[in-house]
């Protein structure tokens, strides 16, 4: 007899796109603007996070929650001593971090509090895409020791994200890293993305950064 095939990754991120519109109404009725992060590791996301923390607050009022797929809540603890309110999400071993988890995590946040959710997901360039979170803007996080490939290797991760920051542009005198190609790469995915080259430590090209994050929270708000 014929072996039926059950679609069940299909009906899995059914499921998670919904649970995802419930996040997004949640977050709508506080006016929290929230964004996610999604990178490889060693891009800088937790970095990211603590500066623009510090560069908002305390104008701002921000909140994180991090995934991670261990229990130890290394960057959450970053940023809370940076200034945010910050949870941590151990997703089991999970490469990412689902709807629910966010759903979960919004429950211990004080958002009538909150201004802006910095979402930092799991150090991954592949799954995270996959995954509604409830967010309003996602980010890839690109860091110029990587390599000016990486568009090239994970045109998903690039293809439909609202934004791009590429960080530690202090060290290009130090890398072989193509400008050009990167960028190419980037515009032919995703044509209209605004792109943000900074650097966490030394500060360069940060204010344009932080000014896009200013204008998502001011919209949120109108």
């Amino acid at each position: 007899m014929p072996v039926k095939t059950v679609q069940v990754t299909e009906k899995i991120l059914a499921s998670n796109a919904s649970v995802a519109e419930a996040n997004r109404a949640k977050l709508d009725a506080a006016g929290v603007f929230a964004i996610n992060l999604i990178s490889s590791p060693g891009s800088g996301k937790t970095s990211l996070v603590e500066a623009t923390v510090r560069a908002l607050m305390p104008a701002f009022r921000i909140g994180m929650i991090n995934g991670d797929t261990s229990p130890a809540a290394l960057d959450a603890e970053r940023g809370a001593r940076a200034g945010a309110s910050a949870i941590h999400v151990n997703t089991a071993g999970k490469c990412h971090l689902e709807a629910n988890m966010i759903g979960m995590a919004l429950e211990s946040l004080p958002l009538d509090g909150l201004d802006l959710l910095i979402v930092e997901n799991v150090g991954n360039l592949v799954c995270p895409s996959h995954w509604a979170l409830g967010t309003h803007a996602t980010v890839v996080v690109a860091s110029t020791p990587e390599g000016s490939d990486k568009p090239f290797k994970y045109p998903a991760s690039y293809r439909g994200v609202d934004a791009l920051v590429l960080n530690k542009v202090d060290l290009l005198p130090y890398l072989d890293f193509d400008m050009e190609l990167f960028m190419r790469g980037v515009r032919e995915l995703n044509p209209g993305v605004s792109a943000f080259p900074l650097s966490c430590r030394s500060g360069e090209g940060f204010e344009r950064w932080t000014d896009w994050i200013i204008s998502g929270i001011a919209g949120q708000r109108s």
